[in-house]
């Protein structure tokens, strides 16, 4: 295969910000605009439009796309290759390099590399340009061999069960309002099946911040409504009460709401002088992440493995897992709670759910 990635002589950087915290690409200037009030009713219209595609993706994904595009104009401009126009050997090369670990630090693995593929693609679309041609030999070959050579089965994070969750909840000190939030959290979170990014992006109620992901609706003696806004579109997730109040999720959340004072905006937010003063803004998702492995490792979960191992099982979507994995329904109401648009997608969530429930081996006549 011929590489032929033309080098220059002052290579410029086209990374859109100076740490994963860079915005995403804008919308290019426009050199020509008609004078008077029309230039003012195109200049808003603009500025409207830069809004719509700031709203087409998440504020996570943006962030992940302006790491990696600039991750990209660092490698490029270390080799002397130009970030623009988008070349396939060149994309091509700097995979390569990042499968292999060759002068870029720790090897990727193939998700990530396949990752880093869909944001460069994306960045160059937003800065208008030519589109970057991923089935190019020079991508489409290498990748394919990447896949070959370097593809593992996922690691799966692990599945909190219901007895987990109720042994993670009593480390929880239910006198202070930190406790009572991260209580609510864990219910919230594994009796809707909800990601953590939808768990921090809830407010109070409809239309209360610009950055929610959806709102709740309380219905007295029944449950409690989640309205969530996800990559397919709206969705509505009904959580239902528990069978106890120490695990219900509804009592939870409105015994933080009450003793917090919170009743607008969102849901749930930080707590600091000593789990006493409660704040404005929401949390970071990175938050529920940490209270599931800090709790689970409290509670002992999965002690039967060393604690360097139990360290790297637990995540946000061991609730998503957990419910999936413990709720004995049928599967299209796990499914519906989920919001996946396969079985097949809700099944890969199902950890320890009627593995050997079938025994094909007896049914056999063996």
């Amino acid at each position: 295969m011929g590489w032929q990635a033309e080098p220059v002589n002052a290579p410029q950087s086209d990374a859109v910000g100076s740490d994963d915290k860079a915005p995403s690409p804008t919308l290019p200037s426009v050199d020509v605009m008609p004078s008077g009030g029309l230039m003012g009713q195109l200049g808003d219209l603009a500025e409207r439009a830069r809004g719509y595609v700031k709203a087409a993706s998440s504020a996570n994904t943006r962030r992940a796309y302006a790491a990696d595009w600039k991750h990209f104009s660092d490698w490029a401009q270390r080799q002397g290759f130009a970030t623009m126009p988008p070349d396939p050997e060149t994309v091509g090369l700097y995979i390569t390099a990042l499968a292999s670990g060759a002068g870029i630090g720790d090897k990727k693995s193939v998700s990530t590399i396949e990752r880093r593929l869909a944001s460069l693609s994306w960045n160059y679309a937003q800065r208008g340009t030519e589109k970057l041609d991923r089935k190019h030999r020079a991508i489409a070959t290498v990748m394919a061999g990447i896949r070959n050579a370097h593809a593992r089965p996922p690691r799966q994070k692990e599945a909190i069960l219901p007895e987990d969750l109720i042994a993670m909840l009593e480390t929880l000190d239910r006198r202070t309002l930190r406790g009572l939030r991260d209580r609510a959290m864990l219910l919230l979170g594994f009796a809707g099946a909800l990601r953590r990014s939808e768990i921090v992006g809830l407010d109070c109620g409809r239309d209360q911040t610009q950055d929610s992901s959806g709102w709740i609706e309380i219905f007295p003696g029944k449950g409690i409504l989640v309205t969530l806004r996800g990559k397919t579109g709206w969705r509505e997730v009904e959580i239902g009460r528990g069978s106890a109040d120490s695990t219900c999720p509804v009592v939870a959340l409105e015994t933080w709401l009450n003793l917090a004072r919170i009743s607008h905006g969102p849901l749930f937010r930080r707590v600091t002088g000593q789990g006493k003063k409660v704040g404005t803004e929401r949390l970071n998702d990175q938050e529920i992440a940490r209270l599931v492995k800090r709790t689970a490792l409290a509670a002992g979960v999965r002690g039967d493995l060393t604690e360097s191992e139990r360290t790297g099982l637990f995540a946000g979507h061991s609730l998503r897992a957990g419910l999936a994995s413990s709720a004995e329904v049928e599967e299209r109401y796990v499914q519906k709670q989920l919001g996946h648009a396969s079985a097949e997608m809700t099944r890969t969530y199902q950890r320890r759910r009627d593995r050997f429930r079938v025994n094909l081996t007896k049914a056999s006549g063996l």
